[in-house]
């Protein structure tokens, strides 16, 4: 089969490599419809993560099973799947209190990438969300996005305590910021606030139910946010980056009582203490428990009340994935769909 490989930092190659088999019982196989390329993809291709010799990349996925082991019941072949970026046994007390990503058998979903034609997912009983049927073509895009950026955006706004009545504030514009703007307004939230300096950008968080844009970032930013909520801070800050200056300012923007949901990939952020204690500010994130979410979302999907799909502005055949990877690192596409 294709599969991206990265090499080396910004040396991503599309190789051919053995078609995945089941190894424990409790695999299954998948033949991807389509697949993407993370914002989190671009640390280790930025060389900000270190690359230890290749690594066959992506995480989200969604397909046709093609086979599954001997200990998968709810799963069969022949079924249009969803999963997560972290497989789980979705049975464990963990689990059952909705964050999967921590379940006690938790390990990566595609231990072979998701960026190639087939992967192996594992505990796939737990993992996988069979849709209700064979999607039509155009639904594909938006339950990809499920798969990642959009539970990610959801749980970020579900952490963030977004609800009827509140002022919510999005740190990043990429899809999971997005994502985040479409969750709040599902979610309810009065007035969104999507801190963008990017045309497109800004005009998708509007679509998606933004009602006011901020281009200044830093203590501007927070500035600007505290000017539009009479002073007191948004109720719920949703942090999309992960870095230091994008959580301090969420945290400086959101009201005493707030709430943070951030669900950024943390690349040395530190928290100041004393700032934190006299803040009164609620924080709660961390990688996003999609597999709570995904029934929801993909009825959601289905019934065409959200569009998530819309997150992806470049499709490419599996075969440009490097081409991919560029147009994302220099901002040139928000999200970038890849077609085995």
């Amino acid at each position: 089969m294709q599969v991206a490989v990265l090499h080396a930092p910004g040396d991503v190659r599309v190789e051919q490599r053995e078609d995945p088999k089941i190894v424990a019982p409790t695999d299954a196989i998948i033949r991807l419809a389509a697949t993407c390329i993370c914002g989190s993809d671009l640390w280790p291709y930025r060389g900000i993560d270190k690359v230890d010799g290749p690594r066959p990349m992506g995480h989200e996925y969604v397909g046709i099973v093609e086979e599954v082991g001997s200990e998968v019941r709810t799963i069969r072949p022949g079924q249009f799947v969803v999963g997560s970026f972290f497989a789980s046994d979705n049975t464990c007390e963990i689990c059952r209190a909705g964050y999967q990503t921590h379940c006690v058998h938790s390990q990566p979903a595609s231990p072979t990438g998701a960026q190639a034609e087939y992967s192996r997912i594992a505990l796939a009983d737990g993992t996988l969300v069979a849709t209700p049927e064979l999607p039509t073509e155009d639904l594909v895009p938006g339950l990809l996005a499920a798969s990642d950026v959009l539970g990610t955006g959801w749980f970020a706004a579900v952490a963030a305590a977004v609800g009827p009545g509140k002022t919510v504030a999005v740190v990043g514009d990429g899809a999971v910021g997005l994502l985040g703007v479409l969750a709040a307004k599902q979610l309810g939230a009065e007035r969104i606030i999507a801190m963008s300096r990017h045309e497109p950008r800004q005009k998708l968080a509007l679509e998606y139910g933004a009602t006011d844009i901020v281009t200044e970032r830093g203590d501007e930013g927070v500035s600007r946010i505290r000017e539009l909520t009479g002073g007191l801070g948004a109720h719920s800050l949703i942090e999309a980056v992960g870095t230091q200056e994008s959580m301090m300012q969420a945290i400086r923007a959101t009201r005493a009582g707030g709430h943070v949901g951030f669900v950024g990939v943390s690349h040395d952020v530190h928290l100041p203490g004393e700032e934190l204690f006299r803040s009164g500010v609620h924080l709660h994130g961390g990688p996003a428990p999609v597999r709570r979410f995904l029934p929801e979302l993909i009825d959601l999907i289905y019934r065409r009340e959200i569009d998530p799909g819309r997150v992806f502005d470049l499709t490419l055949p599996l075969a440009e994935a490097a081409e991919g990877y560029r147009a994302m690192d220099e901002r040139r596409a928000i999200k970038v769909l890849l077609r085995p």
